[in-house]
């Protein structure tokens, strides 16, 4: 059942979650430079630093020059492209990504960790390596591993899928596996590919069987895939797509009558199975928006339908652009998401000339009870991203278990990992300090595949160039709202 305009109207008005509520919506504010002076929890923020009186203190300078932390912390290198190596004895492929923790046998903890390679197989130094049985397509270089980490320490590591391109985001499953999306829509003849790429595949970390002969999931679309959820109540899929000209779209999945998920069941669905369709949004007074970039307030609410994709699998149009004008809502580069708190997190990462206000970066919250998307984290423009202090950029994003967000930074100048509190205090959890260029101008990577662990005692993130994984250990504690 669609949610008309009027029922959203009607709905707002009686449970008073219009646009003009900014702040009373359970709303988290924002980081430094922030767009949320009508939240009252966060007035007085200043345009550059964090919050004072929450997160673990100020970052410490690390004297091997890879990672900053706050006092009491550490880290351990889990896997670093060109120096670790798989069980086959070939390097730890590079460009790390999306990662997610998993319940291993024996006490250990499994990850399956995305690897971003684009293009022709050639141009990497560290690509995927071609295991015999996993490989889609053998001209391209990108793929996952999957990491396990015992007691004590020691790591072991192997391919999960390889053949694949652009392996970016993607996202955990309710019944323990990884759904690995590819953010391309190159197709068979370009870079030398002999398929079509553009697809999410499913990638099991306990059952290296069930890897065997990979097949795309078609039935969830070909286009720039970012990041995959799951609704574990209505077994729904949501997905992002990181495009541009247009911008991309927000989809969401519905499986076919009587389709159960579970292991290895996405495999064996048609091509055509299910209904896929991208998100239209509008807001109290029943008003289409064509961008999220448009919300310009903390709190703002829009009510979601569902529009039908023409041609899923993009045979001569891209998905995107099979949509005329008004018919769908586009957003600035959809990343990271995370299913919580009964609906999914949702990073839209910076917007500039689209925007009546530009900014550095916004999470919103799709409920899919309510059907309605909440703008819940806008950060302001980075007034100078060389200088620490300020955030910008966010892309991969995790719950976590000490309350709010967790958020991967991929801005320009300097790379952090950074908490956001309920009430929307924010905080630095870690700084790259991997200089990848020179003193007089440095450069730093991406974080990527900010994950917890499933006991919640360690938070997994990626350096993405070269490809370092980290464990980052602590005095975790629950961060107040206050």
């Amino acid at each position: 059942m669609s949610l008309t305009r009027r029922d959203f109207a009607r709905q707002s008005a009686i449970t008073g979650a219009g646009v003009a509520l900014a702040g009373s919506v359970g709303a988290l504010a924002t980081a430094p430079g922030a767009l949320a002076a009508t939240d009252v929890e966060s007035e007085g923020v200043a345009a550059a630093g964090h919050h004072g009186g929450v997160g673990y203190g100020p970052l410490i300078p690390d004297p091997d020059g890879i990672l900053a932390l706050p006092a009491g912390f550490k880290y351990k290198v889990i896997t670093y492209s060109g120096r670790t190596k798989l069980e086959s004895g070939e390097f730890t492929p590079s460009n790390h990504d999306g990662t997610s923790t998993f319940d291993g046998p024996r006490g250990t903890t499994l990850l399956v960790n995305n690897h971003e390679l684009a293009g022709p197989r050639a141009n990497w130094p560290h690509p995927v390596p071609l295991t015999e049985g996993l490989v889609y397509d053998p001209a391209a270089a990108g793929g996952c591993t999957v990491v396990e980490v015992r007691p004590g320490g020691k790591v072991a590591e192997w391919v999960g899928v390889a053949g694949t391109a652009t392996n970016c985001a993607g996202g955990n499953t309710p019944w323990g596996t990884w759904l690995t999306c590819e953010e391309t829509e190159d197709k068979a003849g370009t870079n030398g590919f002999t398929k079509d790429h553009g697809y999410v595949f499913e990638v099991d970390p306990s059952d290296r069987r069930a890897n065997r002969n990979p097949k795309p999931i078609k039935a969830l679309g070909r286009y720039a895939h970012e990041a995959v959820v799951v609704d574990p109540k209505r077994g729904h899929l949501y997905l992002t797509e990181d495009a541009a000209g247009p911008n991309g779209l927000l989809y969401r999945w519905t499986p076919p009558h009587g389709f159960c998920h579970g292991h290895g069941k996405l495999r064996t669905l048609a091509d055509d199975a299910g209904t896929l369709q991208a998100f239209k949004c509008f807001d109290s007074g029943g008003k289409f928006v064509d961008d999220l970039s448009r919300a310009t307030k903390i709190g703002t609410v829009y009510g979601v339908d569902w529009v039908d994709v023409p041609d899923r699998d993009a045979k001569t149009t891209s998905v995107r652009k099979q949509f005329t004008e008004g018919q769908v809502t586009r957003a600035r580069k959809l990343e990271g998401m995370w299913w919580g708190d009964g609906g999914t997190y949702i990073v839209s990462s910076y917007a500039r000339t689209e925007s009546p206000v530009q900014h550095d970066g916004a999470v919103w919250f799709y409920d899919p009870k309510r059907r309605t998307l909440t703008l819940k984290v806008l950060i302001g423009v980075n007034p100078d991203p060389s200088v620490d202090g300020a955030f910008d950029g966010p892309d991969n994003i995790t719950v976590s278990p000490y309350g709010g967000l967790v958020i991967a930074e991929d801005g320009e100048g300097i790379q952090h990992l950074f908490g956001a509190t309920e009430s929307g205090r924010t905080y630095p959890i870690a700084r790259n300090e991997l200089n990848a260029g020179t003193e007089e101008d440095p450069e730093y990577s991406e974080f990527t595949g900010v994950t917890f662990s499933p006991d919640g005692k360690t938070l997994y993130a990626n350096i993405q160039t070269p490809g370092i994984m980290l464990a980052i250990t602590g005095p975790w504690k629950r961060q107040k709202r206050g």
